[in-house]
């Protein structure tokens, strides 16, 4: 049985992301797609636009974590009607600070683009402290 659309696009999103393709992952969102953050640290709130999400905030997770920043893809569930939700496991090292935490991204999917990224993690004062 093939993958749905919306479960592949987003898997060829990960692993854009995991090879730190930017210009794939331009190719899969729409110019002004946002991506939702939680938490209350420098990383979070919503990075609006294209250019925010890959030079902003996905620049940021690895710079920040001298690139050790990893997502190991472990799901997808899509709805049939625009809607894919992610199930991922972050593990990166900044400083002294290691991070090891499940989370998920609620994908909005228009067409054949993505054009809103809700990011979900287990534990948001974990997150913080990590980012703080």
């Amino acid at each position: 049985m093939a993958e749905h659309p919306h479960a592949a696009l987003v898997r060829r999103g990960y692993e854009a992301f995991q090879r730190g393709d930017m210009e794939t992952l331009r190719s899969l969102m729409t110019g002004d797609c946002t991506h939702h953050v939680p938490g209350s640290h420098p990383l979070s709130g919503d990075h609006k636009g294209i250019d925010s999400i890959l030079d902003g905030y996905y620049g940021r997770l690895y710079s920040e974590t001298g690139g050790s920043f990893q997502v190991d893809l472990r799901n997808i569930l899509v709805d049939g009607r625009g809607h894919a939700v992610s199930v991922h496991h972050v593990t990166a090292d900044r400083g002294e600070k290691h991070l090891d935490e499940m989370g998920g991204i609620v994908f909005r999917i228009v067409g054949d683009k993505i054009t809103d990224l809700d990011e979900c993690v287990t534990d948001i004062d974990m997150s913080n402290d990590f980012w703080t």
